[in-house]
């Protein structure tokens, strides 16, 4: 598996290219901004993508879905409970911070065991709610991408609308530190971590 992340758009959302080195199939996860930038990072790879796929419907994660869709042509994937933020930029909360993003209209519902195939990589989904109700985090091998459910040393926040701590702690307990030591967390803002690492040192887990 070949990741590769950016740092996009004024809130340092962390987009991730990840390419099958098999099939040379992507998958850009998290698209948030800066959508020229994005796709001269698959140009340079020379991966074909195949998916779309949002962690959650915020607009600095879905900031250059249109862009990155129309030189790609893949489909936008994201949690069933998802949708309706990626076409309201009330919903998606960026009338609010930025300039007012309006995504295409997802054309995959992901819901929680669900699987993606990038050639021959396959990426489960992790319904993980709490940052908002259909944030998902994403499982390959030895990887996880977790979105703003999980960051290093810190977790999501849940002051916004349909936000959860008590929700968003028991995701993370029960889908996140149940995976392996070794799984490199792979979050949507900061530097990656392990699963090993957050369970001894975040502050937020404790006795997870």
């Amino acid at each position: 598996m070949i990741i590769k992340t950016l740092e996009t758009g004024m809130l340092g959302a962390n987009c991730y290219l990840v390419v099958c080195p098999e099939t040379g199939q992507g998958a850009i996860i998290d698209p948030g901004d800066e959508a020229e930038k994005i796709m001269q990072l698959v140009q340079k790879e020379k991966a074909q993508v195949v998916a779309i796929i949002n962690t959650h419907g915020h607009g600095d994660h879905i900031g250059a879905n249109g862009g990155v869709q129309k030189a790609t042509q893949a489909p936008i994937l994201c949690h069933a409970d998802e949708a309706a933020m990626l076409t309201s930029a009330a919903k998606n909360l960026s009338q609010y911070f930025t300039q007012p993003i309006v995504s295409p209209a997802p054309e995959r519902l992901l819901q929680d065991g669900d699987t993606i195939s990038v050639g021959n990589l396959t990426l489960e989904v992790l319904h993980t709610p709490g940052h908002t109700v259909g944030g998902i985090c994403l499982k390959g091998p030895s990887v996880v991408f977790t979105g703003d459910t999980l960051f290093s040393g810190s977790i999501g926040r849940t002051d916004f609308p349909n936000g959860s701590y008590s929700t968003l702690i028991q995701s993370i307990q029960e889908k996140l530190l149940t995976l392996p030591d070794q799984t490199v967390v792979y979050p949507g803002h900061g530097p990656a971590s392990t699963i090993e690492r957050e369970r001894r040192e975040n502050p937020f887990l404790m006795g997870g």
